[in-house]
């Protein structure tokens, strides 16, 4: 009954089209972002602002009670007569990896406590959750969730209520030792569990309505107005719409950009995200895989001499906000010199963004260099459930206007315009982005960010006084380390791997407890199974010790106690 009262007004607002924009105060939006907090190189203190009690912490309609300081202890579930080293000695579930996790990475490869807690819907920021039970994981095989083909099948199947009770345990497992992808797991979206009966479809383009009347467009629309203010953008100069995740956005941004130019060049780094260098083999384009620097970015001078060899064809960049592996971005205004040195005019190049976790965190650190369409930048894709968070993968496109006028046509039975990569769109995830935005507003993600960056250079702290080997680039929340030897603590932490790195994406759901353990648990697999030796001299473990990150670190071993 609770909810319903909640709901109703919420319709009445939808239904009267009366739905403010998200709220960026009476002040320049830039001020709104400088304000309050800072990402500093020194991690705070209790005694400072970062650092609230509950009685002055924001609270949200919809969120949960606020959480004690003791409460970031482990969830407490029951217990097996099994030990964890049992449990994991043996195939199972809750490491549903391979036995052998494989890795596919070759020396060509093109691609590679919160302080918003009381934003947490079901505990992805507190303890770490147990495995499950053998007879828990049963529940979940093959063959207890099969779909029956005959009536007289069912009974000797399991409930679906059973299954999915186990599969919700499974979930939080999982979740509560999330650390190698860039996920925010740090959301409350009960408020919008009533619309989810709903067949929500945007389909066809957001800014021009079709007959399907089940739609969230008036919240795609205010989702894509707030990123346009953010990167600014103009008033009527820009287009975009809600993806499905980041590589849409790719897609979508490097397609304008070969309608734009078609018989340009695409340049962008071997360490880019894989869907980059996709779209080029879907789009039949010619692309250029740049060699790379150690902390991961783009190698500026070969880009410039590549770009220099094939100054009669246009030049088509992808600028990397944040890489796949490391975490590093790419100087763009070093690129935009670049351009300007060869004396490339304006017309002759395209630079797509591709900042699907960090774009979305760089507006918010203090001193962090401007990516923003005040430059000669054509289009920026970024991840919605990434830093953000959300249930179910999304995303944000946006272009210049310009620019979609170039795939843009027109269907009748739509009664809309086609500018989209998919045709059904996903109305469910312009109306979770839109209410994350509102919630927590630019001081809430700012607080995120904030979190993030501190949290990333805590842990990066900890691995090194551990003795291991360990960078953080220094506009990133991604800790690259040494490639654990032991298998089972990979795949428990669900760590990203290639070739004899690892790395920890430090999330809202990444707290100071959770990575304690983590920590502990590395220097037991140090310990029991030794450290990973570099594969060959320019592998990713050896690039680690280059000074061209900067600061302290820890040697690689000399001796290979690893098979890969």
């Amino acid at each position: 009954m609770i909810l319903r009262t909640i709901i109703r007004p919420a319709r009445a607002l939808i239904s009267s089209h009366k739905l403010r924009p998200i709220p960026h105060s009476t002040k320049h939006f830039d001020d709104l972002l400088n304000n309050n907090y800072s990402c500093t190189t020194t991690p705070r203190h209790k005694s400072s602002p970062f650092f609230t009690n509950s009685s002055t912490q924001l609270r949200f309609k919809s969120s949960l009670p606020l959480q004690d300081e003791t409460d970031d202890a482990a969830i407490t579930t029951p217990t097996t007569p099994e030990t964890e080293a049992e449990h994991l000695a043996t195939p199972h579930l809750d490491n549903n990896t391979s036995d052998t996790i494989k890795d596919y990475s070759d020396s060509t490869k093109a691609g590679t406590p919160s302080p918003w807690a009381v934003f947490d819907a079901w505990g992805a920021g507190e303890g770490i959750v147990d495995p499950l039970s053998s007879k828990e994981e049963s529940l979940l095989s093959n063959e207890s969730v099969r779909i029956p083909t005959e009536e007289n099948d069912r009974d000797s199947l399991p409930d679906e209520s059973e299954i999915l009770s186990v599969y919700d345990k499974f979930l939080q497992r999982k979740s509560s030792v999330h650390f190698g992808y860039p996920y925010n797991l740090m959301y409350n979206h009960e408020e919008l569990y009533e619309f989810m009966k709903y067949s929500i479809n945007n389909l066809g383009d957001p800014f021009v309505q079709s007959n399907y009347g089940v739609h969230s467009r008036q919240f795609e629309c205010s989702v894509i107005d707030f990123f346009a203010k953010l990167w600014k953008m103009e008033e009527d100069s820009y287009w975009g719409y809600v993806t499905t995740c980041g590589t849409e956005g790719n897609l979508h941004g490097i397609l304008l950009a070969r309608e734009c130019h078609p018989d340009g060049i695409l340049y962008s780094s071997r360490e880019t995200h894989y869907s980059i260098f996709k779209a080029a083999r879907y789009y039949r384009m010619d692309a250029k895989a740049i060699p790379t620097l150690p902390m991961g970015e783009i190698d500026y001078d070969a880009l410039q001499a590549e770009i220099a060899k094939n100054r009669d064809r246009p030049v088509i960049i992808n600028v990397n906000i944040g890489t796949t592996v490391k975490g590093a971005v790419d100087n763009l205004d070093r690129i935009l010199r670049i351009l300007k040195t060869l004396d490339i005019p304006r017309e002759r190049f395209h630079i797509h963004c591709d900042g699907a976790l960090f774009a979305m965190m760089m507006p918010f650190v203090d001193f962090a260099p401007e990516i923003s369409f005040a430059k000669p930048i054509d289009s920026i894709a970024v991840s919605g459930h990434k830093m953000l968070g959300c249930p179910m993968p999304c995303g944000i496109a946006l272009t210049r206007k310009e620019h979609v006028k170039k795939v843009e046509q027109r269907i009748d039975y739509l009664n809309s315009v086609d500018t989209t990569i998919m045709g059904s769109r996903n109305g469910q995830a312009a109306l979770y982005m839109w209410y994350s935005l509102r919630k927590k507003g630019v001081a809430g993600v700012k607080r995120e960010v904030v979190h993030c960056m501190e949290t990333a250079q805590y842990l990066r702290d900890k691995i090194t006084e551990a003795g291991l080997t360990c960078r953080l680039n220094d506009l990133s929340c991604t800790v690259v380390l040494e490639r654990p030897m032991d298998d089972a603590l990979i795949k428990r932490w669900q760590l990203a791997c290639e070739e004899d790195i690892a790395h920890v994406v430090v999330m809202p759901n990444v707290t100071r407890f959770k990575i304690d353990k983590f920590v502990e648990e590395l220097v037991e697999c140090k310990n029991k199974h030794g450290r990973t030796q570099p594969l060959r001299k320019d592998s990713p473990l050896s690039q680690l010790v280059s000074a061209s990150w900067g600061g302290a670190y820890v040697n690689p071993v000399n001796d290979l106690k690893a098979t890969f």
